[in-house]
């Protein structure tokens, strides 16, 4: 069986923030895509999220220092990144393009026939349309959440859900 993860970034930060567990950068990503796709092989592994832009502040500085180091170990781990943009609204950045990006990804693996299991770890219900899709097609698609919070929405969607915990997921922050 081959399978593709897709982690939606910022939906993964604000989960694991809450959770207190470490920086995103000390997580070790191949253990937890082994951890998601136990046997089967993993053809494709992604991670979506904005790109922090330089704005001359120090605050923006130490953003986009954490985020290199992000990148460096998303690479270290096989991971592919995925940019969308940060738009300041209110004065508050809001991701955008990260969404269609992710569906787009579930609908080229479903019609390319690149897997027959899409690991979606994202609570974002607006990839519904993409996931309706791909089940029409005969994928299997895996909602993975967060036991604190999880997508009531997403776990009806998709054939499959995992709700991860707080102690699993503390055992793959490297110290």
């Amino acid at each position: 069986m081959k399978s593709v993860i897709l982690i939606d970034g910022s939906n993964f930060y604000y989960k694991l923030k809450d959770l207190k567990l470490g920086k995103l950068w000390d997580f070790d990503f191949r253990g937890f895509a082994k951890k998601l796709s136990g046997e089967s092989d993993v053809v494709l592994r992604k991670y979506y999220v904005g790109k922090v832009r330089q704005d001359g502040t120090e605050k923006a500085d130490i953003m986009v220092a954490n985020q290199q180091k992000l990148f460096s170990n998303l690479k270290k781990c096989d991971f592919q990144y995925v940019l969308g943009y940060l738009m300041m609204n209110d004065g508050k950045y809001h991701e955008k393009g990260v969404d269609v990006q992710i569906a787009t990804d579930v609908l080229v693996a479903t019609y390319e026939n690149q897997c027959d299991r899409i690991i979606l770890v994202s609570s974002d219900t607006d990839l519904a349309p993409a996931i309706k899709k791909a089940k029409e097609k005969g994928k299997t698609v895996e909602y993975v959440g967060f036991s604190h919070m999880p997508s009531v929405a997403m776990v009806k969607f998709c054939n499959e859900s995992t709700l991860l915990k707080k102690e699993d997921l503390g055992k793959l922050f490297r110290v």
